[in-house]
């Protein structure tokens, strides 16, 4: 068994995710190098990989079947965390965090694993029934309010936090299982267009500091010493790399401070600087190479259900890559998205290693060789 299933397993895939591990961890180390405050996080980083690994050999090895229980596990304990979350002190403008001793840890990353197991289940449950010789329609329009009751309930309580980078997550979670559900696409549009609509509309519902954060992504140089500091600094640290950056341990906003929340949220910036647009661009490649081995898997799952979860998995980290990416370089509002292997952070870093531990064992359940095939 173990050696079909080490045969069938995605090495393209594994190897992807150490590269960007490794340039994830130089990164880190830089951004802390100047800092005695944060000069261990790298260590820390390292520490959590290798659990991490542990997790996702684990999760490979683990009959398929076990997903169903481990994603109402997930749901039901994350629920109630992110309802008892509410109660804790901000950190950044959100109560987002359980900090005991020097740990902490954020229930609606671990949330995003349990929400794509259990919307993948109902998804399959809603399809089987649709494609049924004796379709229950009562049946389809109650799996289909639990599916929206599945969504809204801990989107609206990760909003009350409030912290929308993450509840918009979950927005691209469910916009690539709808469209695996095979939506036809004339829904697709109009709701794309009702969207940009109610835009105006959603902006006058927001409270001041998001408004602030949206003004100062449309134009940085309204607030450049406030809100709009992050942004330009940022883009400075990017520029500032060009082809071949400025050298590692050399980069003059990250070694001297002037770049935000650099091992996490800034983490591409730092890399921009210091190891210029080759390594960036590397780390895009990487990048575009997982979400397509993540798809690919999903093309090939042996089941519906499997399908949804790979194509879940896929949102996730699409979301995470392009906002990230995307506010670092300015062409997206701020939100304190991380990158994915790369951005230091136990919770993420969990999550996502949990989510390639997953994507693992589908493939090496495939009948195909995803090495090649």
């Amino acid at each position: 068994m173990f050696k079909n299933l080490l045969k069938n397993t995605d090495y393209i895939l594994i190897v992807t995710i150490i590269l960007l591990f490794i340039v994830g961890v130089f990164a880190i180390y830089s951004a802390g190098y100047s800092d005695t405050s944060a000069n261990t996080e790298y260590q820390r980083q390292i520490i959590w990989f290798g659990v991490v690994c542990i997790l996702a050999i684990f999760l490979w090895a683990i009959d398929t079947s076990m997903f169903e229980f481990l994603g109402y596990a997930l749901y039901g304990i994350n629920l109630i965390l992110l309802i008892l979350v509410l109660a804790m002190p901000s950190v950044f403008g959100a109560s987002s965090w359980f900090r005991i001793g020097g740990l902490s840890y954020q229930p609606s990353e671990l949330m995003k694993i349990g929400y794509i197991l259990c919307a993948a289940k109902i998804m399959t449950m809603y399809t089987d029934n649709k494609e049924s010789a004796q379709s229950d329609k009562r049946k389809s329009i109650i799996l289909l309010i639990v599916m929206t009751l599945l969504f809204i309930v801990p989107f609206g309580l990760i909003v009350l936090q409030p912290d929308f980078g993450t509840a918009l997550v979950y927005i691209m979670i469910t916009a690539f299982m709808i469209f695996k559900l095979g939506i036809k696409y004339r829904y697709i549009i109009v709701g794309f267009l009702i969207a940009i609509l109610l835009i105006p509309m959603v902006y006058n519902f927001l409270p001041e500091h998001a408004k602030t954060r949206i003004d100062v992504f449309l134009n940085p140089e309204l607030d450049p010493l406030g809100d709009g500091y992050n942004a330009i600094q940022s883009k400075i640290a990017v520029g500032a790399g060009m082809l071949f950056g400025t050298g590692f341990l050399e980069g003059s906003q990250t070694q001297y401070g002037y770049l935000p929340v650099q091992s996490s949220d800034f983490i591409f910036s730092v890399i921009s600087e210091e190891m210029g647009f080759i390594i960036s661009a590397l780390v895009v490649i990487l990048y575009l190479i997982l979400l397509l081995r993540i798809l690919r898997t999903a093309s090939y799952a042996k089941d519906k259900y499997t399908s949804f979860v790979a194509v879940g998995i896929a949102g996730m980290f699409a979301f995470h890559f392009i906002e990230n990416i995307g506010m670092s370089i300015g062409l997206l509002p701020i939100t304190g998205v991380p990158l994915p292997f790369v951005s230091y952070g136990g919770s993420n870093l969990l999550t996502s290693g949990i989510a390639i531990g997953i994507i693992l064992n589908i493939s090496a359940r495939k009948s195909q060789n995803v090495f090649f095939g």
